[in-house]
């Protein structure tokens, strides 16, 4: 098998279309056919589905994937390290990133940019389902939110602990007190982020640990947003401190801290197994200088 067939197969997988992946690969439609063609051939297995109006994986083809993405990345890593020896510094990272007060990554990132402009960045910022990005090789890099153990598959560097706090309006009786206990918060109506965040996991395992349920009222992708349900005596949001911002709803919300802690933490995540490609490295390497 070639490289090409790889790249087409694995154009094809992310673009869901033959169409758009060549036109992502600026080759014609019917190449990219001929070489999958080829490439299902060599293997003796379909790798794609075809039937529907969008083109899928099949089993094996599922299974083919983060393979496929190894040896592409392995390929580009190879160059990249014969150029990093030379003392040229390009390539290309991609980085995933959930959204935190907590690190201030346009600055890393501008930072990082002026250390090595000509390597080639995106990013992706999202909350769902980064950890499998990093597995199957479509981002080198990932900020996550963990609660636990290090994920399976996955090697993680902690960038931040932090310890989560109620944010209640002012003038619920919760605003005068010191702290509030897991079992006054599980009476209460909840306003927390959606669950697979680092925040809310680290949540819901603090309530189960003591047994007690939690009543979640809202979810609410941005930290901001469940702060001002809060405000708006909606429920308590439970949050990072460094999320809370004072700017929206002036001094209509308090923050409360909860015992026993709870602490969810920002960490930077990569492949345990595998290359890292030395544009990724170098990034990991600034963060670790950074944190």
């Amino acid at each position: 098998m070639e490289l090409r067939q790889l790249r087409y197969f694995l154009a094809v997988v992310d673009e869901a279309n033959f169409t758009r992946a060549a036109d992502r690969l600026h080759v014609a439609q019917p190449g990219v056919s001929a070489q999958i063609r080829h490439l299902e051939r060599e293997l003796g297995h379909a790798l794609l589905d075809r039937s529907g109006r969008t083109v899928t994986l099949t089993e094996v083809g599922a299974a083919v994937v983060p393979y496929a993405r190894a040896a592409v990345a392995a390929a580009s890593a190879t160059r990249d390290a014969a150029d990093a020896v030379a003392g040229l510094a390009r390539g290309h990272v991609g980085i995933g990133s959930v959204p935190s007060a907590a690190l201030d990554l346009v600055e890393l990132l501008a930072d990082f940019h002026a250390r090595y402009p000509d390597i080639e960045m995106t990013m992706t910022v999202s909350s769902e389902a980064l950890l499998t990005e990093v597995r199957t090789g479509r981002l080198d890099l990932a900020f996550v939110g963990l609660a636990g153990d290090s994920p399976s598959g996955i090697a993680c560097r902690v960038i931040r602990e932090e310890a989560l706090v109620a944010v209640v309006a002012h003038t619920d009786p919760l605003a005068e007190k010191p702290t509030v206990s897991l079992r006054e918060l599980a009476a209460r109506p909840l306003i927390t982020l959606p669950r697979g965040t680092g925040i809310r996991s680290a949540l819901d395992a603090s309530f189960a640990e003591t047994g007690l349920p939690a009543h979640i009222a809202f979810e609410a992708s941005d930290p901001q947003v469940a702060a001002r349900l809060a405000h708006r005596g909606l429920g308590t949001a439970i949050l990072p401190a460094s999320e809370v911002s004072q700017d929206d709803a002036g001094e209509l919300i308090r923050t409360v801290a909860i015992t026993p802690r709870v602490s969810a933490r920002l960490a930077l995540v990569w492949r345990a197994h595998g290359p890292l490609s030395p544009a990724a490295g170098a990034l990991r390497a600034l963060v670790t200088v950074r944190a």
